[in-house]
């Protein structure tokens, strides 16, 4: 009897946790199935902030950057003319010393060019009275003829030595151009500069024999250096109309890779054709005396050059910033909302580029530092910065780190909470 008693009691337990249980469910079921009943939950609004600038319309000067290396007006390989054992050696005779010109760089032994020279005017001498003496045999030989009643010219030229004369003059005129050689030859033993020169490279030393065609060294000039800048069509049209010989009319700022030093040079002339390689033309910039600047301007520098170009006008005026990876430019539509367009850029100057404005707009509140994130239409808060807190925003301008990014990246999402639909 007890024991029916205590299974009766678990078996009510039991029904009343099933009736409890199909109780919840049902109260759950019947406010999903009506949401009217269900309490409205209020989410806060937060749009992203936004730092834009004014930009208008204005006239500006464009500029054309391009590179290039400096190098020496001429880059000279000297030769030995003459064959012989080097006597003696300038005293500037080592790499980085500088020859004026006509300086003797080396000085071969002479004393066999002596002898030919001195063998050399023997020769004209002996020609010398050869034809003299010819000259006066033919003189002889005239009058003899004339002498001999014979009317008429004789029947050969020899009777009036005639072949004897010319032979005795190229005689004598082969003998001058042998002294003019031993003389050319006697001088080529003292070899000099033939500019002013940088010495890059000595191959001979004292006592070294040279055969006539030996390399003794390697020079540059230092009178001026020369620097081939290639340019791209869309450069080039930024430039005005420029050919041939342009000396001394343009001016252009050359900057070292560290931008720690600058040099004035000019444009010297235009290259007119175009470079197998690159497909591109060449401005050659000039810079005269480039070792005694104040900072020595040396050959193998790679430089930057800023060419000032033509007056353009109706560009605006933006931060490199403003422009993102894929060349587009963000701002702030009528609407309030974010919007885009890809920049037309004509030139770029430091830490500005000089774009076309969209068709129809003359002025605009440009994104200054635009995210991957931004979508067309995003509603935004825009906050107008002045040209001092941007160069400042430039200056401490880094990376926006992951976290950041994916903040940004929420903004804009929409979210339904009981089938209200809000933007965060």
């Amino acid at each position: 009897m007890r024991k029916n008693v205590i299974t009766i009691a678990i078996t009510l337990a039991a029904a009343a946790s099933i009736f409890a249980v199909i109780s919840y469910n049902s109260a759950k079921m019947d406010a999903v199935n009506n949401p009217v009943n269900s309490p409205v939950v209020n989410v806060a609004v937060q749009l992203p902030e936004v730092a834009v600038m004014a930009v208008t319309k204005n006239r500006y000067q464009a500029q054309v950057i391009g590179y290039g290396e400096v190098q020496s007006r001429y880059q000279l390989t000297l030769t030995s003319e003459v064959s012989g054992q080097v006597e003696s050696i300038g005293k500037n005779f080592a790499t980085g010393k500088l020859f004026k010109q006509g300086d003797v760089v080396i000085h071969i032994n002479d004393i066999d060019y002596q002898q030919a020279l001195s063998s050399a005017q023997v020769a004209v001498a002996d020609a010398k009275l050869a034809l003299l003496e010819e000259q006066r045999q033919g003189l002889q030989a005239r009058l003899e003829w004339k002498n001999s009643g014979i009317s008429g010219e004789p029947d050969s030229p020899l009777v009036l030595r005639e072949p004897q004369l010319i032979a005795a003059q190229a005689t004598l005129n082969n003998a001058q151009s042998q002294l003019t050689k031993a003389q050319r030859d006697l001088d080529k033993t003292a070899i000099t500069a033939p500019f002013p020169a940088l010495v890059v490279s000595r191959d001979v030393q004292l006592g070294s024999y040279l055969q006539e065609g030996n390399s003794i060294a390697t020079l540059y000039s230092t009178d001026r250096v020369e620097i081939e800048i290639p340019l791209s069509a869309h450069q080039w049209s930024s430039l005005p109309n420029m050919s041939g010989d342009v000396e001394g009319e343009w001016p252009v700022t050359l900057t070292n890779t560290t931008g720690d030093n600058q040099w004035q040079g000019y444009v010297a002339r235009v290259e007119q054709h175009l470079d197998n390689s690159s497909r591109q033309r060449s401005l050659v910039v000039v810079v005269d005396q480039p070792l005694a600047q104040n900072t020595p301007l040396f050959p193998g520098t790679f430089v930057t050059a800023t060419v000032a170009g033509k007056v353009l006008d109706d560009l605006w005026q933006l931060p490199a910033s403003a422009i993102a990876q894929n060349g587009e430019v963000w701002y702030i539509a009528a609407d309030g909302n974010l919007a885009t367009f890809t920049a037309n850029q004509q030139f770029a100057q430091g830490e500005l580029s000089y774009i076309k404005p969209m068709a129809g707009m003359d002025s605009a509140n440009i994104i200054i530092r635009p995210l991957n994130s931004y979508v067309q239409g995003m509603q935004v808060i825009a906050k107008l910065s002045n040209p001092s807190e941007i160069q400042l925003a430039n200056a401490k301008h880094t990376a926006v780190n992951t976290d950041d990014t994916t903040k940004v990246m929420t903004v804009n999402r929409a979210l339904t909470v009981n089938n209200a639909s809000v933007k965060l």
